[in-house]
């Protein structure tokens, strides 16, 4: 305890001092030992004396990495895009221009949430990737660019679904028809097309007459390439049976000059 105090006691002089060069090699010191506070409290009383000078990159650098390590992500983000532009030719301003991206990886929520981090780490890292297209991290990048789309698929793939509960096809329709152009390689494509078939048939059956044979036209349309793109699915059979009465309904339709 005794100890304890007198190191809280030292320090608080440490703050209360003018001498910058030691503060400077002090701050340092704690940031190596990952005493994260001590040094971010030193780097911030730092920032405007060693403004304009050599040291002015490093101190902000280090400031910037302390507020990281502390766990306060959303202003570590900050601090790593801003150094990027106070000193875009500085030593770090790569692994800032990263970790900046990082951050907003970070903060990426569970899907059932709003995605605006992730939409924004997406951004940042996709610009990263054509800023430093030989850096040693754009597999990484990549890697957690996928993971980011695999997050977004769910939370569009859950909405698709909640609007199909809800018997609203024309929702459904163009949110499918949205799905599948976006995110072309998605594992749930399978199930988007078989929703689409079926959104299709049953607005088509539960619409005038004026309107039947087009919407008929969308499902059988998205019939011959979902049997084209998936002729094994385990979805066929059943939208086997939507496109034969698809092509009932037709029949009747014009045999009764609709």
């Amino acid at each position: 305890m005794v100890l304890f105090v007198a190191s809280c006691d030292n320090f608080n002089k440490l703050l209360k001092s003018t001498d910058y060069d030691l503060k400077f090699t002090k701050a340092k010191e704690f940031f190596d030992k990952e005493q994260y506070i001590k040094s971010s409290q030193l780097y911030e009383e730092l920032i405007p004396v060693v403004k304009g000078t050599d040291r002015a990159e490093d101190v902000y650098y280090y400031y910037t990495w302390s507020e990281y390590h502390l766990g306060d992500l959303l202003m570590s983000q900050y601090y790593f895009k801003n150094y990027t532009r106070q000193y875009p030719d500085g030593k770090h301003v790569e692994e800032c221009y990263f970790m900046n991206a990082l951050c907003y990886y970070l903060t990426s929520p569970n899907y059932k949430l709003d995605q605006t981090s992730t939409k924004n780490a997406i951004k940042e890292f996709q610009s990263f990737i054509d800023t430093y297209p030989e850096s040693s991290r754009i597999d990484t990048c990549n890697l957690l660019i996928d993971k980011l789309y695999t997050k977004l698929e769910r939370k569009d793939y859950e909405i698709i679904k909640q609007y199909y509960k809800m018997d609203d096809w024309k929702a459904t329709i163009v949110a499918t028809q949205n799905y599948v152009k976006e995110y072309p390689a998605s594992s749930y494509n399978e199930e988007m097309y078989y929703l689409l078939i079926n959104s299709y048939y049953l607005l088509a059956v539960n619409s005038v007459p004026s309107k039947k044979e087009e919407r008929l036209d969308g499902v059988i349309e998205n019939y011959v390439k979902f049997v084209d793109l998936y002729p094994k699915s385990a979805y066929l059979s059943r939208a086997e049976n939507i496109y034969t009465n698809c092509k009932r309904i037709k029949e009747n339709l014009n045999n009764h000059g609709f």
